[in-house]
């Protein structure tokens, strides 16, 4: 076979590079973690390290009026011992607004906040010490929802704040509001011929992952701080860690450790501070690792909601206004909560068309743990809200749920209530019809005595509460709406270093992001990508630190599109230098169609012209470049109007359950999905996405729940031994089926997959039990009584 000229001859037609993008492949890290082998930030060592340990308060609002650290200093083993008095460079931190002190500042703003700092020769010698530390408290009583937030004389838990936030707020302790106002709300009312109302509520759902907070904070010679540690944003880590220690940003290095399940309970600091703080104090190493009670204090968790909601429909089964009041408590600091308000107001509707609109969500500062970003960010309590108003006026217009919901579903080209146009596909009338089509799970054998077959497959039959009577089914369907990537006007970008060498004979690509790898599966999906745009198979990723770009937060379902987007954008790069060094050799014309694949420069006929390693030679290709998405634009202040989202994900689920009306006790028996992905670009790792999703849904409907006393805000159930998570035994079967309908504004047409089944899956669920009980359930989760004693 003979090539273009100057071409080396005897090459094979170059071929698809195995390992690409729509194939699903497994991940690198995946035997190591089912084994036991990977190796966690808790898993951190240095000979010389000691062990950082923190003191925290036992109230929720109070006044430190004495604080004595002798007692713990004179523990044999203490190296330090260290409270806000120690702070000598910036005392606060925070990811939207820097609100929240490194150690507490005199006053107590809730339950677990850090006091002071100890590090010792060993973990128990450190936690002996803190209990020495000898501290007084003047009580003071605690701000705990909206009412004692706004009272007239109600305490200002912040009275210096200064962020752009306070002139859309009508109190201090509001940290943001957001309306969203569209149409002749009076008109739309008149034109309805049923109107229902109703409340609703969202308990504090905890993140739950597995690994606790943990990092290593190292001494560098230069004066700086080498920081490994589990989180979700490297960078901003670094922003926020680098004022508190008076050191210039190229000091703090951050190395990204194996992290242990995140949710975004990562992406607020946690220890990583605290032990930097004490490294540099002691000159020596020092390791921080939560326990599991730390864990419950340590970071944030999803806003409990108050939801007001009024809609409105004709006979004939259209919306004709929506009305809502959305409050967020945020807790004590403001972490994420503007966002959160934002993405609530937007889509607070739900993925469905009504002109009219009125809504308002607003985010409290209270004396609450503090609440920040979780899958789902404030989406999943909308939908709960709105999906349970769906199911009421179906009720009313004596129509079937899943066809009123078609009737009025959005589709692209709809406009949001924030004026934004979805144009790419939204495919909700379908979503719903695929989901409602897919079989039905067959329901308990019974035995000739009347008793079930398989007491597993009951509502309490493992432990032998039930032999069957007293339970019922349940089929509830629900729908939801979850912007993906970062909002309202922020510059969103991601950063790829792609090096292109060859190595013993053979192409190799070395990949250089400071993604955090949290579970999604950017460690797969990244060499995916780059197997089909440079056709090379041998791909290594680097560790993530901050010497490589920003590649943002793994949050908001944006990773796969922003760094997998940079990945495109510098591999399209580097392949382009690809074959002008191959013209410069070979005299290749400056044709189109010319690709990488299978390790070969292939023409547009597919015949290979010349393989990397011949092209490359001893020259290595290595680019550095950010990629962004389209840009988006704050909402209103006032209307909420605006175009604050670069793209839209759907999901629709089915839920089935058994429910023992008379213990109240429910059994998802199977919890089936439709999902539009956009383009599945590791089918495998989406199934997982998407079942993993729907879990944490199940969790919230009928278990997950931290319980704050409502009259001290004292955290009651900080603990797994309280704090209750599906296991095994809880998760039903989960069928899903994948919609792969491309946005074309997205790399290969993706759009975010990890955060739309914990919408919908919530309601579905509730509103099967609804179907099963005939009780009203206006709150998540639902307990034992909701059902036994709700009127």
């Amino acid at each position: 076979m003979t090539g273009v000229a100057g071409t080396p001859t005897g090459l094979t037609q170059g071929t698809r590079t195995p390992g690409g993008i729509g194939e699903s492949t497994l991940r690198p890290d995946g035997t190591l973690k089912t084994t036991g082998e990977f190796a966690f930030a808790s898993d951190l060592w240095h000979e010389d390290m000691l062990w950082g340990h923190t003191l925290r308060a036992p109230h929720a609002h109070a006044r430190i009026i004495r604080l004595d650290i002798g007692p713990a200093l004179q523990v044999p083993g203490v190296q330090a011992v260290l409270t806000y008095g120690d702070l000598v460079h910036a005392k606060t931190y925070g990811l939207e607004i820097t609100d929240q002190p490194v150690l507490c500042d005199g006053r107590v703003r809730f339950h677990g906040e850090p006091v002071a700092l100890v590090a010792a020769d060993h973990p128990e010698t450190a936690r002996r010490a803190a209990e020495r530390i000898v501290v007084e408290y003047e009580v003071l009583p605690a701000v705990t929802d909206e009412a004692t937030a706004t009272a007239p004389d109600a305490p200002v838990l912040h009275p210096d704040r200064d962020d752009a936030h306070v002139r859309h707020v009508p109190h201090p302790n509001i940290v943001h509001r957001q309306p969203v106002v569209r149409g002749d709300l009076a008109a739309a009312r008149a034109r309805a011929d049923v109107i229902v109302a109703e409340d609703y509520e969202v308990g504090m759902q905890d993140q739950a992952f597995l690994g606790p907070e943990s990092g290593l904070a190292v001494p560098a010679e230069d004066g700086g701080i080498d920081l490994y540690v589990s989180t979700q944003w490297l960078h901003v880590d670094r922003k926020q860690i680098a004022p508190v220690l008076g050191l210039p940003e190229s000091k703090v290095r951050l190395t990204l450790s194996g992290v242990g399940g995140a949710f975004g309970g990562r992406e607020d600091l946690s220890m990583q501070a605290h032990a930097a703080l004490l490294a540099l104090h002691t000159g020596r190493p020092v390791k921080m690792v939560y326990n599991r009670y730390e864990s419950f204090f340590g970071h944030v968790h999803r806003h409990p909601a108050k939801l007001h909601y009024e809609h409105g429909a004709t006979r004939d089964g259209k919306l004709t206004h929506v009305t809502a009041r959305i409050v967020l408590d945020g807790g004590a600091y403001a972490s994420s909560t503007p966002a959160v308000v934002g993405n609530a107001a937007s889509l607070a509707l739900g993925p469905y068309d009504c002109e009219t609109v009125a809504v308002e969500a607003l985010g409290l500062y209270t004396n609450n743990p503090p609440c920040g970003a979780m899958r789902g960010f404030g989406a999943v309590q909308a939908c709960f809200a709105y999906e349970s108003q769906m199911d009421r006026l179906a009720l009313e217009l004596g129509l079937d749920p899943v066809e009123f919901r078609q009737r009025n579903a959005m589709s692209q080209g709809s406009v949001m209530p924030t004026g934004q146009t979805v144009d790419a596909p939204a495919p909700v009338a379908e979503l719903l019809r695929r989901v409602r089509e897919m079989p039905l799970p067959p329901q308990a054998q019974w035995t000739a005595a009347g008793s079930a077959a398989d007491l597993r497959e009951l509502p309490g039959g493992l432990s032998n509460t039930t032999h069957g009577e007293g339970v019922v089914r349940g089929i509830g369907y629900a729908v939801g709406i979850k912007n993906v990537g970062f909002s309202e006007g922020f510059d969103d970008f991601s950063t790829a270093r792609v090096r292109l060498e060859a190595v013993a004979g053979e192409p190799v690509v070395t990949l250089h992001t400071a993604m955090a790898e949290v579970g999604q599966g950017g460690v797969t999906v990244h060499a995916q990508i780059i197997r089909t745009e440079l056709g090379v198979s041998q791909v290594t990723l680097r560790p993530a630190d901050t010497s490589a770009g920003n590649a943002g937060s793994t949050s908001a379902s944006r990773q796969t599109y922003v760094t997998g987007g940079a990945i495109k954008h510098t591999c399209e790069a580097v392949r382009e230098a690809v074959l002008t060094l191959g013209r410069r050799k070979f005299g290749w014309p400056s044709a189109d169609g010319l690709r990488l694949a299978g390790g070969k420069v292939v023409g547009a006929d597919g015949e290979a012209l010349a393989g990397l390693v011949d092209v490359l030679e001893d020259e290595a290709v290595d680019l550095e470049l950010e990629w962004r998405h389209r840009p988006t634009e704050p909402f209103d202040p006032v209307t909420g109007q605006g175009n604050g989202h670069v793209q839209y994900s759907f999901a629709a689920h089915r839920a089935v359950v058994e429910v023992d009306v008379e213990l109240g006790l429910v059994k998802v028996v199977e919890l089936a999905c439709a999902q539009d992905v956009g383009k599945a670009l590791n089918p495998l790792s989406v199934l997982g996405q998407i079942q993993g999703g729907s879990t944490q849904g199940l969790g919230l409907a009928v278990m997950e729940e931290i319980v704050v006393d409502p009259a001290t805000s004292l955290v009651r159930n900080p603990s797994f031994t309280d704090y209750l998570i599906p296991t095994i035994l809880d998760t039903p079967p989960i069928p899903v089926d994948l919609l792969e309908l491309a946005d074309t504004h997205a790399p290969y047409g993706l759009r975010g997959a990890g955060e739309a089944p914990t919408l919908s899956s919530t309601p579905a669920i509730v509103s099967a039990i609804r179907q099963a009980t005939g009780r009203a359930l206006r709150r998540v989760p639902v307990r034992p009584e909701h059902i036994t004693f709700s009127p």
